[in-house]
């Protein structure tokens, strides 16, 4: 008969943390949600308006594409993350930062969603980067 003796202290999991697993679905959210904002920029819908003489000026459709591939690819990794890459922490970090700036540049057309977007990318890095890492065995 043998005994199993646990030792003391958190108990181990696939994805690290609970900071993980909130930093990987709200990039999924995140990502998800940009790729619909690119969508409507693309299809030059009336939900967004245009500030004159803003310094990063870009087409409306230019914008749109550069929302699109980038949610597509936030979205993606969140769920790499998800399923417990530890590879996604970096891209995730490194994405959610060009993220940041993408929607900086996008504050003239809709402003309240950029900068929504913006405090969401800080808190996916936040929770990225206090996340304990894995546990050797």
């Amino acid at each position: 008969m043998t005994t199993h003796v646990r030792e003391a202290g958190p108990a181990r999991t696939a994805h690290g943390s609970g900071w993980l697993v909130f930093a990987a679905v709200m990039m999924i959210f995140s990502g998800i949600m940009t790729l619909l904002a690119g969508i409507s920029a693309i299809a030059e819908d009336d939900v967004f308006f245009s500030t004159r003489n803003y310094v990063y000026e870009l087409d409306l459709t230019g914008w749109g594409w550069i929302h699109l591939v980038l949610g597509l690819v936030i979205a993606c990794a969140g769920f790499a993350l998800l399923k417990g890459a530890t590879w996604a922490r970096v891209v995730g970090v490194v994405l959610a930062g060009l993220s940041m700036i993408a929607n900086f540049m996008w504050l003239p057309y809709n402003p309240w969603w950029a900068l929504l977007f913006i405090a969401i990318d800080a808190f996916v890095i936040w929770a990225l980067c206090v996340a304990p890492g894995p546990m050797p065995d």
